[in-house]
């Protein structure tokens, strides 16, 4: 029996309304998420939707056009509302991920232009489980310790001096996970922003060669201490675009 083909047209037609859905049944994965986080949040994100639809109300009957400010301000509350959404579904990813090992790794790998992150420890201590983790940029090699700050520190300068030795005269900025309460501590939620503020001094050439050089730890690298999956820690970079 012949297969019945459907016209072209409705093929086409079916294609944006799948990519309707999906980018609804994503929005609805980042708000349940969010809320499971922040409940506070439904109540903020429907103040930001009504706020300015009520003050497009009474602009409208002030000028006398109240249809179209109320509309304009459906749209604006719209576009507030998914602002708010995106800033505290990121908020909620980075406390998901707090306390998770690999968390360091997880921030790390939400930044994308520009940086190389490796997607695994380049350093870790089977019997304490601390890590560190590598990114590299215009600003040079970032190195982040994933551990109790105290304790980390001593398997991040052995890092930065195997580092060192191979990409000389490259600048090493150093990191670890903390309340921010000390030099180099950065809070997990801020870590991104805090790497990508760092002022560039290589090339994108030299970038390039330093990334070829490091390469070479890759067959000294010691193993993930077992137990820890870095690959679990990731963010939803989704929820943490807001979309």
């Amino acid at each position: 029996m012949a297969r019945r083909e459907e016209p072209a047209g409705a093929t086409r037609a079916a294609k944006p309304r799948k990519q309707r859905w999906k980018r609804t049944r994503q929005l609805k994965q980042v708000y349940d998420m969010t809320v499971r986080v922040d409940p506070a949040v439904k109540w903020w994100l429907l103040l930001a939707f009504a706020g300015p639809v009520v003050l497009g109300l009474l602009l409208g009957l002030l000028v006398d056009h109240p249809i179209y400010f109320t509309v304009l301000g459906l749209l604006v509350g719209l576009l507030v509302a998914m602002f708010l959404l995106g800033r505290r579904a990121e908020r909620a990813a980075y406390v998901g991920l707090e306390g998770q090992k690999g968390a360091a790794g997880a921030a790390l790998s939400s930044i994308r232009r520009g940086w190389t992150v490796e997607q695994e420890p380049v350093a870790a201590e089977a019997r304490t489980q601390d890590m560190v983790f590598r990114a590299i940029g215009r600003p040079g090699i970032v190195l982040v310790g994933d551990g109790p700050p105290q304790r980390v520190r001593r398997l991040l300068e052995a890092e930065r001096r195997k580092v060192a030795r191979i990409t000389p005269n490259v600048p090493v900025h150093l990191f670890t996970i903390g309340d921010g309460g000390s030099e180099g501590e950065v809070p997990l939620r801020k870590l991104a922003s805090k790497v990508q503020r760092l002022k560039p001094t290589l090339t994108k050439q030299e970038v390039s060669a330093v990334h070829k050089r490091l390469r070479a730890l890759s067959g000294i690298r010691p193993p993930v201490p077992q137990g820890i999956d870095p690959m679990r820690a990731r963010p939803d970079r989704r929820a943490m675009r807001g979309r």
